[in-house]
């Protein structure tokens, strides 16, 4: 016990996500007769469900600002539907729809940021007419029509990594990247060791710092063989790809920048934050447009896997979203949450669908476990705490990063947070 103690940081309950997710796993492997890690299924839960972890991304940084985004998934839907109108009727090139669909998210986020930090109006309620609007505008342009899309756009919505290289039997470019990742994690634990021990901070003993890297690395290694063994002509889907970079972008934004601590000043304290000299209304309305761009991309992304847009896309993306963050550890009164967090809730939540559909669950009692998962995660949370600990994800990467999430008696700090800007 005292081992585990040590390995998981003292507190194995800060793991619990990673743990339910790693049960989820097995469970479904046992009980699906080993349907849940095989290389196809690995593929096409990613890409199945990567639209719903780039929302998360967003998402999270608008719950730990303090507000909620209702309107994503009908912003995502009239994204989709005009980028898909502008190149069929204006003859833009893929690359530029994708221009389009961003800036379009940009111009959206911009309008409900406006009235959310400037106007003072809550961005629930915001974005709930958003929500209406948006929908509204999505039938309205797209007049309840498919609009197919071309072979080019498609690509980043349902490509793959090229083959390339010697034939080895495996994707040479997805062996390659896996690789990366594992140095990537080295090199980062490495330098935080070496950058605590010169700080003189408290730094594991070295079979922890190992065994940590060993269980990330093999984690690393075993999905790298999964998406390296697909059928002919598959490997680490594009969607995929585009996800890993947006993690990397935002999680640095959220522990390593100016920007990233004001978010979280703001969601703990707006108050103390503004007497600390943060411009709260800068912030709000930066994570408020932010969401809409990433928004329109997980648009542009559905529609390029389906092919073709339509009326009903986007339908309850906020509601995944938001059950992802909060399943992720984020607290509902904001200020506590992380990018790496709200993706390990998108894929309990991905890994549980799949799951469940595998095993010939009816949606009726699918909805009713992800309602029953997300209401017995929020309680886990508020029960930590109320007994003085911190939220259930974060420490498995904390030594790649700082760790932003503050307990309950440090919400006073936001002074402390600011001044490590100077």
């Amino acid at each position: 016990m005292n081992a585990l103690k040590k390995l998981f940081g003292g507190n194995t309950r800060q793991f619990g996500m990673i743990f339910a997710l790693v049960a989820l796993i097995v469970f479904f492997q046992i009980f699906t007769g080993g349907r849940t890690l095989t290389p196809g299924n690995v593929i096409n839960l990613f890409n199945g469900n990567s639209y719903i972890l780039i929302l998360a991304i967003g998402m999270v940084l608008v719950i730990i600002a303090g507000h909620i985004d209702l309107s994503v998934g009908s912003v995502a839907a009239f994204v989709g539907v005009s980028v898909a109108l502008a190149m069929r009727d204006w003859g833009l090139p893929w690359w530029a729809g994708v221009l389009f669909g961003l800036l379009l998210g940009a111009v959206i986020g911009a309008w409900q940021g406006l009235w959310t930090a400037y106007v003072g109006i809550p961005a629930f309620i915001v974005t709930l007419a958003g929500m209406l609007l948006f929908r509204g505008f999505n039938q309205f342009v797209g007049k309840s029509n498919t609009i197919p899309v071309s072979k080019e756009f498609q690509f980043i919505g349902s490509g793959y990594l090229p083959e390339v290289g010697p034939d080895t039997g495996f994707n040479n470019l997805t062996v390659l990247l896996g690789l990366v990742a594992v140095a990537f994690v080295v090199i980062m634990s490495l330098r935080a060791r070496a950058t605590n021990k010169a700080l003189g901070a408290d730094v594991p003993e070295l079979w922890v710092e190992v065994t940590k890297l060993v269980l990330i690395c093999g984690a690393i290694l075993y999905a790298t063989y999964l998406f390296a063994t697909g059928r002919p002509g598959t490997s680490f889907p594009i969607p995929g790809l585009i996800l890993a970079v947006l993690v990397l972008i935002y999680g640095f934004i959220a522990d390593k920048t100016v920007l990233g601590r004001h978010v979280y000043a703001v969601g703990g304290n707006r108050h103390a934050a503004e007497l600390s000299g943060v411009q709260s209304k800068k912030v709000n309305f930066m994570v408020m447009m932010n969401m809409s761009i990433l928004a329109g991309l997980a648009g542009m992304i559905f529609v390029a896997r389906s092919t073709a847009s339509g009326p009903f896309d986007g339908v309850g993306w906020e509601l995944d979203a938001i059950a992802a963050v909060f399943i992720g550890g984020a607290a509902v009164t904001g200020g506590v949450g992380t990018v790496i967090g709200s993706i390990v809730g998108g894929l309990v939540m991905a890994v549980l669908n799949n799951g469940l559909q595998l095993l010939g669950v009816g949606a009726d009692l699918t909805q009713i476990i992800k309602g029953l998962v997300l209401l017995a995660a929020v309680a886990f949370d508020v029960y930590n705490k109320s007994q003085g600990k911190r939220s259930i994800t974060g420490l498995l990467l904390k030594n790649f990063g700082r760790n932003n999430e503050l307990k309950p008696d440090e919400t006073t700090s936001t002074k402390e947070v600011i001044s490590k800007e100077a």
